[in-house]
């Protein structure tokens, strides 16, 4: 077999059986920081956030309405960060998760709910307890319509 027709093996890919020394590493890593983009950085921190906010939505052993609130909202404090293509990308996913946790809470109120009926004494509307009530007009903000049914994030009024 001729030199030519040998396979050419790269200096980049260690050969098999040999380790990358030490500063080998180190300049590869050098190399990956000296490409790396902020907004990369924060395109794949959003994404994972995204991610880990969906699962505490949606799997019922995994579920933290307060986590994915917080997720949502910090998801919604750097999108507008982002290059435009992937904020595209980004508040198209952050809605479907802002309708999903809005079903989600819907649903453990409805729960919370129903577990009252359940008990004795449970019957007692908060104005019979003695509780404040608040009426659409008392809800500021609002100009005395009620509350929506969808989350909104604060300050979006």
């Amino acid at each position: 077999m001729s030199e030519e027709d040998k396979p050419q093996e790269s200096d980049d890919v260690p050969r098999q059986g040999d380790q990358p020394t030490q500063e080998e590493l180190r300049q590869r890593i050098e190399e990956q920081l000296r490409n790396l983009r902020v907004e990369d950085l924060m395109v794949e921190s959003v994404v994972s956030v995204l991610n880990l906010t969906a699962r505490r939505i949606a799997k019922e052993n995994e579920r933290d309405l307060e986590q994915a609130r917080v997720g949502i909202e910090a998801v919604r404090a750097w999108v507008e960060l982002l290059p435009e293509e992937p904020a595209t990308q980004i508040r198209n996913a952050l809605s479907e998760l802002q309708l999903l946790y809005a079903q989600a809470t819907e649903a453990a109120g409805a729960g919370e709910a129903g577990a009252e009926k359940e008990r004795p004494g449970a019957e007692q509307s908060a104005a019979d307890r003695g509780a404040p009530r608040r009426e659409a007009e008392d809800v500021p903000g609002r100009g005395g319509q009620p509350p929506p049914r969808l989350w909104t994030p604060p300050g979006s009024d």
